[in-house]
């Protein structure tokens, strides 16, 4: 069957087999996710040598692992012998080189081969253990912005710096919220399979337009639960966060999206500034060890749901990061990371994590319904009610900034921006990546 970006991507519509067809799932892992940076982890994930942290890039399980010179090394999970996994799934520590468990082939943890049991019986046979095959293959490129860790399985493309262009500055807002002006993953992961393409999941990031509808149970019970206190009881944290959804079109149509080449993204302005003690104390924290008028335009960066496409999504104001894990055609794994902003009072990062719990956790009473309506549109999109899907919302009225376009917030120029980066990336030539 045809897999032609043109005939599938138009400038206002994408047609369904881009979220359905098992083929061109297939392809993506080739030319997209085989191509594109890819995050990985956080340098604080593998804080010592020997440390590793498993993951998926694409099709591929990879482990991210500080090699004893203090590097951090990106390297495929496979052992040069048999083939097995040289490292279990998850995080700890290999000590001073990686064994498989299989036959016991060794490896420095930069992956370059140690030993391997009874040398003597490769005397005099074809194999040449100091051939590169023998040592664990390392991703292509690798580098980290600001402690998070990149890799791309292509060698060439462009360095991480361009590919991430208008969005590296959420990535140094991130870390620069920090008083100190760093950031440590911290408070575990929590993961969610849903059942959908992976792409419904990034556009629903910045569709602004969705949140009264599909949110209404939870907003609404926010709302009545606030309006049984007693009068004059400061909003919790926890309504504030699940009743803004709760927020009029007109609200949502005043925020501003920005739209970067290659797919990436942010949303400006959703959020008041705080005045809740917590908020305060870290005000003060940042001002003590930023200056006032640092600490000022740290905070004016007001950000939501930045995508660094196709695999994250880092959240500036609450410290979290999402990442995306494509396993199928109609399967996305999402894993979401909470991050402690070095120098912050500890209340600082214990609101990140409620804010983690309350609006992303699988328990929370804000994810189940975007998963709910997520699964709706995969099996809708399967049946034979029609075959494009609608991006006409506001389509021609996004206006040019430098290395991309914004638009207001009831436009789907989020969406639109991120087809266009896949129909190059998709496209033999390669331009996207």
């Amino acid at each position: 069957m045809d897999i032609d970006p043109s005939r599938l991507v138009q400038p206002d519509r994408v047609h369904k087999r881009v979220y359905t067809d098992p083929a061109i799932y297939e392809l993506e892992m080739d030319r997209l996710f085989g191509r594109a940076w890819l995050y990985v982890g956080h340098e604080s994930q593998v804080p010592k040598p020997g440390d590793y942290f498993t993951t998926r890039l694409g099709r591929e399980p990879m482990v991210m692992l500080r090699h004893t010179d203090g590097s951090v090394q990106v390297l495929y999970n496979r052992c040069a012998h048999k083939g097995a996994r040289i490292v279990p799934e998850g995080s700890g520590s290999v000590g001073k080189f990686m064994r498989c468990l299989y036959h016991g082939w060794a490896y420095h943890c930069d992956g370059t081969l140690l030993s391997v049991p009874l040398r003597s019986g490769y005397e005099d046979t074809a194999l040449d253990l100091q051939a590169p095959q023998f040592s664990v293959r390392k991703a292509a490129r690798v580098a980290s912005y600001r402690g998070f860790v990149f890799a791309s399985l292509a060698a060439d493309g462009p360095d991480l710096e361009t590919f991430l262009g208008g969005v590296a500055t959420s990535l140094d807002n991130f870390c620069d919220r920090a008083p100190d002006g760093e950031v440590e993953v911290a408070g575990g992961v929590q993961r969610v399979i849903q059942r959908n393409n992976w792409k419904i999941f990034f556009e629903n990031l910045h569709d602004t337009l969705h949140a009264v509808a599909t949110h209404e149970s939870s907003w609404r019970a926010a709302k009545e639960e606030y309006e049984s206190m007693p009068p004059g009881t400061p909003k919790p944290f926890e309504i504030v966060i699940v009743d803004g959804n709760g927020e009029p079109l007109e609200f949502w149509e005043k925020l501003e999206l920005k739209g970067y080449d290659r797919g990436h993204g942010y949303m400006e302005g959703i959020f008041t500034p705080p005045t809740d003690p917590v908020s305060l104390a870290y005000v003060a924290a940042l001002k003590d060890k930023q200056g006032e008028a640092r600490a000022d335009q740290i905070l004016r960066v007001n950000r939501h749901n930045t995508i660094v496409y196709p695999s994250c999504s880092p959240h500036t104001s609450f410290q979290q990061i999402r990442v995306i894990r494509p396993l199928a055609v109609d399967r996305t794994l999402v894993e979401i990371f909470t991050f402690r902003l070095k120098g912050a009072p500890d209340a600082t990062f214990q609101r990140a994590l409620k804010y983690t719990n309350v609006v992303n956790s699988p328990s929370s009473n804000v994810m189940p319904d975007d998963l709910e309506a997520y699964n709706r549109v995969q099996e809708g999109l399967g049946s034979d009610g029609g075959d494009w899907v609608s991006l006409h919302r506001a389509a021609g009225r996004e206006q040019p900034i430098e290395g991309g376009r914004a638009s207001n917030g009831n436009s789907e120029m989020p969406m639109r921006n991120m087809f266009q980066a896949w129909a190059g990336y998709m496209r033999d030539a390669g331009e996207a990546s």
